[in-house]
């Protein structure tokens, strides 16, 4: 039986740079770890380097049929050369430029592949680089199980927890919706604009952008969308906006950080998500439907450019009546990103 409290328990260890034994692996995460803990944690110096895919792909370890599921995990033999400062190197692309590798890394067969990929699926959660030292036959300071991380992600235990009357600026008639479950920390939001009327909702999913929705950044069109979506919504009788903390596509503020600063080193969305070590969208749109579900809606019109919001919603059992269009005109700081998401993730007007 899965314990939803391990999972965050292990995201606090992994923050604080503690050993984590997940399944039958014990991992120690290169971001938040240091040359001591190392030492602590493998004073023979043979611990192997745990990395995704998609990284794996960047340094030349991992071939394209691998990185084709860019988190899917790779294991690194630990040469007498990968010392801290080199894994961290090996860790974060970011440095890629700037560090010459010494090498050569030799990629091995991966133990416990499913143990392995969930330790990096923990990384994700927990908004951390998915990079580890990995050793067999030790036990960290949490233990966690793969249906532990699946009991944390599980939309079927959010519920509503209060709501309230909340005047907008695109609609005085509004009610805010706050949905969170026993284990995550953030918690996702609804708002309601105007009274069901018996017809399908007019529904946007608006995935969390803290440097669009509140700083204004140019370098995505998350702010403008969630403003033209409230105007659409407000102008078309009635809808609901569904506000998911899914930051950066589910991986996370820091996560979307760096893979900003890949994009100024010239990299679109995709590839700098893939180099990270990540999925090319992590989000869960079960949430969303799981959100639309508590709410009495089980058929909605969607207010997207994006069919895999319509392919997610449906496939947890919401009937998308309409997929209606959010056109909106590019600046020249996030052109490149609107050709990316049309050429590259299949978004449609």
């Amino acid at each position: 039986m899965s314990d939803p409290k391990a999972a965050a328990r292990a995201i606090d260890a992994l923050r604080r740079g503690w050993p984590v034994s997940v399944g039958a692996l014990t991992v120690l995460t290169i971001e938040t770890a240091d040359p001591e803990r190392l030492a602590a944690f493998d004073p023979e110096a043979q611990a192997a380097v745990l990395l995704s895919a998609g990284r794996a792909a960047t340094l030349k370890l991992a071939n394209q049929r691998d990185a084709a599921v860019p988190d899917a995990p790779v294991l690194v033999e630990r040469a007498p050369w990968l010392d801290f400062a080199t894994a961290t190197a090996l860790a974060d692309p970011q440095r890629d430029l700037a560090t010459p590798f010494k090498g050569p890394f030799r990629a091995l067969p991966v133990p416990h592949r499913d143990d392995a990929a969930a330790a990096l699926l923990l990384a994700r959660v927990a908004g951390v680089l998915p990079a580890f030292f990995v050793r067999e036959g030790v036990t960290g300071d949490v233990t966690i199980a793969r249906d532990d991380l699946d009991a944390h992600e599980d939309a079927g235990r959010l519920a509503i927890a209060t709501r309230a009357r909340l005047p907008v600026a695109a609609l005085e008639d509004a009610e805010i919706v706050a949905f969170r479950t026993p284990e995550a920390a953030g918690e996702h939001v609804a708002l309601i604009l105007g009274r069901p009327d018996g017809t399908p909702p007019l529904v946007r999913l608006h995935s969390e952008c803290l440097t669009g929705d509140v700083l204004g950044s140019l370098k995505c069109d998350c702010g403008p969308q969630l403003n033209e979506a409230l105007r659409r919504i407000a102008g078309g009788g009635w809808g609901i906006l569904l506000y998911l903390r899914q930051e950066g596509r589910g991986i996370g503020l820091v996560n979307k950080l760096r893979a900003y600063a890949l994009q100024d080193q010239g990299f679109d969305t995709v590839d700098a998500n893939t180099r990270l070590g990540f999925a090319i969208d992590a989000r869960d749109f079960r949430v969303a439907a799981r959100m639309l579900d508590l709410l009495g809606q089980r058929s909605v019109r969607l207010l997207t450019n994006n069919p895999a919001k319509v392919a997610g919603l449906e496939a947890a059992g919401i009937a998308v009546t309409e997929r209606v269009p959010l056109a909106l005109p590019a600046n020249p700081h996030n052109a490149k990103y609107l050709e990316t998401k049309r050429d590259r993730t299949g978004h449609q007007l």
